[in-house]
Order: C-alpha cells, then sequence, then structure tokens
C-alpha cells in the first residue's frame, strides 16, 4: 500500500503530464487549424471569391447561434415625466414604475 507521499508524487506527476498532453492538443489543433485557413484562402483566390459570397460577415464566426437582433438596443416605450428615466417594456419593471403602479397609476400613463 502506498503512503500518503509517494500518492502525492503521483498526482503531481500525472498533473505534469496531463499539462504536457494538454500542450501538445493546442500546437496540433493550432498547426491543424493554419494549415485548413491556407487550404481555404488558396480555393478563395482560385475561384475569385470572398467571404460575402460565402454569406459569411469577415470577423464573424459561422453558426455561432446567436441571433441577428442580439445586442440591439430597443427603443424605450415609457418615461418617468418626472425624473426623465425610460423602460423599454422588456425585463423586470423598474422600482420607479412598480412604485406609480402601486400607487393605482396604470402603465399607459407612462407610455411614450
Amino acid at each position: 500500500m502506498s503512503n500518503y507521499q509517494e500518492l502525492l508524487a503521483q498526482k503531481a506527476a500525472l498533473e505534469k503530464q496531463a499539462a504536457d498532453l494538454e500542450k501538445q492538443l493546442q500546437d496540433a489543433r493550432r498547426a491543424e487549424r493554419s494549415g485548413v485557413i491556407a487550404q481555404i484562402k488558396s480555393l478563395l483566390a482560385e475561384h475569385g471569391l470572398t467571404v460575402a459570397d460565402l454569406g459569411l460577415k469577415p470577423g464573424k464566426q459561422a453558426g455561432t447561434g446567436a441571433a441577428p437582433t442580439a445586442g440591439r438596443k430597443v427603443a424605450p416605450k415609457y418615461r418617468n415625466q418626472a425624473t426623465g428615466e425610460t423602460w423599454t417594456g422588456r425585463g423586470l419593471q423598474p422600482k420607479w414604475v412598480q412604485a406609480a403602479v402601486a400607487t393605482g397609476k396604470k402603465l399607459e400613463d407612462f407610455a411614450i
């Protein structure tokens, strides 16, 4: 049966081995990726194509899954006339809307 110090030494050796393997994986992926990029560039040049011809936007990754409208600003729909604060109507109601509704005002009273 191994003692604690031997097990710690084995663990350290295995962790070093795992780190070395991870570095090898990253290097192999980097090399493979650069080869694929070179091949794609060659094919694009050979056929006179651009990134736009592929339906891709430069600098964007294909298939990221993000909606085309993701991250866009939404115009506010409600405004607090007293303070000028606004709310788009999406997400949780701001405290000023909650307080106003609690006092009996209607959401439509703040519509822009």
